[in-house]
């Protein structure tokens, strides 16, 4: 029995791998027949340090030696320590505080809760093309259509296009509870919001009295380059979500609630049995300690891709922010995706014309040479039609 054969016989809802992986290191990953691949999705924006990192494994080793689940009735150090880094890296003010979940849908389980404590039965206001999550409360927030139609009704959800402060203050009113954003749309194709439609989402949020709820779970961890993705626009949140790059592979997520927001949720109203376990939260720290003296690296080798990218014949346009980066194409890029990944290299399709980028962040400018490289090989060996025109 092949291993494709196996995987169906046993497992569900994803359809059958694209390739069967047993072991990684730094950049790379190998298949079962021993072939090696450059590795630039990242477990989807996940694995910011890579594969096998020396600083995870010891952090793993060390803690789960030390002290391992424990449940939410107790505390750790790691946890502790976790959540004031946190805080401290979210430039939170005071009061503010940290809820420890396991994933970037289960925070904004956690966020959509803290919203409807706020006003209790309220509608929530979201991005055309956005993606939250697939749990019931997260799914809500998601535009798809084909993500959302089987499992309606769902929560009161008011998708908005992205830019359009009009149409965002024309949906604001005493019945909104929170207004979701991402900075960039990951999942839409790599799409960054404009600065000043982000400003305008915290007044007119602040002016309605809805909570502006930032989804960074794909853009934190320092994938932008910076450790969180919006700071740079100017404002300050109510509530901010992680995860993806957080754990470096080890699932954990995270809630900042900024300000009085941390008094919305009382106990009993809200939990998680693994969330904030220590062996997770030393993982994180780890994680933090070796992330943030790359972000220089992260910003300047973005900027350098993305001009490189924009170069090759075939692409017609490069967009994102430090090392997430999404590549439209002048044709599909599901054929393209799969070429390269018969190349050696590891991309994503986001969307019909568009392939993803979210490698490790310890990726080298020589390692991204080759797969700019590799995409005009792959692209002048292809015909393109242009499905813009």
């Amino acid at each position: 029995m092949s291993w494709q054969d196996d995987y169906a016989s046993r497992l569900f809802v994803f359809g059958t791998p694209l390739r069967l992986l047993v072991r990684g290191e730094g950049p790379w990953v190998w298949d079962e027949t021993g072939k090696r691949y450059l590795d630039l999705l990242g477990g989807i924006a996940v694995n910011v340090l890579g594969h096998a990192h020396p600083a995870v494994v010891a952090a793993v080793e060390k803690q789960v030696r030390t002290l391992g689940h424990i449940s939410n009735f107790f505390t750790s150090p790691p946890q502790l320590e976790l959540a004031g880094r946190l805080l401290e890296l979210a430039r939170a003010p005071e009061g503010s505080r940290v809820f420890l979940v396991n994933s970037g849908t289960e925070a904004n389980e956690a966020a959509i809760k803290m919203a409807l404590r706020h006003r209790p039965r309220g509608r929530m206001v979201a991005l055309e093309d956005s993606f939250h999550g697939r749990t019931l409360g997260s799914l809500s927030l998601t535009a798809k259509a084909a993500y959302r139609e089987p499992f309606e009704p769902l929560h009161p959800v008011t998708f908005v296009p992205p830019g359009d402060v009009e149409a965002l203050a024309a949906a604001l009113d005493d019945d909104v509870a929170a207004v979701f954003v991402e900075v960039i749309q990951g999942e839409a194709g790599v799409r960054p919001l404009d600065p000043g439609y982000v400003r305008a989402a915290r007044d007119l949020t602040r002016a309605s009295g809805a909570l502006l709820v930032v989804d960074e779970v794909q853009t934190g961890a320092g994938r932008t380059g910076e450790w969180l993705a919006h700071p740079s626009t100017g404002i300050t949140p109510d509530i901010v979500t992680m995860a993806k790059g957080l754990g470096g592979g080890f699932p954990i997520g995270a809630v900042i609630g900024y300000g009085p927001t941390t008094g919305l949720l009382l106990p009993g109203q809200h939990g998680t049995t693994f969330g904030g376990n220590p062996i997770a939260s030393a993982v994180a720290l780890a994680v933090i300690g070796e992330v943030l003296p790359l972000l220089d690296h992260v910003a300047a080798l973005g900027e350098w891709w993305r001009a490189e990218l924009a170069a090759v014949p075939g692409v017609v346009a490069v967009r994102g922010r430090g090392l997430l980066i999404g590549v439209e194409l002048d044709r599909p890029s599901g054929p393209v995706q799969q070429a390269l990944l018969d190349a050696g290299f590891i991309t994503n399709n986001v969307n019909p014309t568009t392939l993803r980028l979210a490698p490790p962040l310890i990726l080298t400018r020589d390692q991204a040479e080759s797969f700019t490289q590799a995409l005009a090989g792959t692209l002048a060996s292809t015909e393109g039609e242009n499905p813009h025109d």
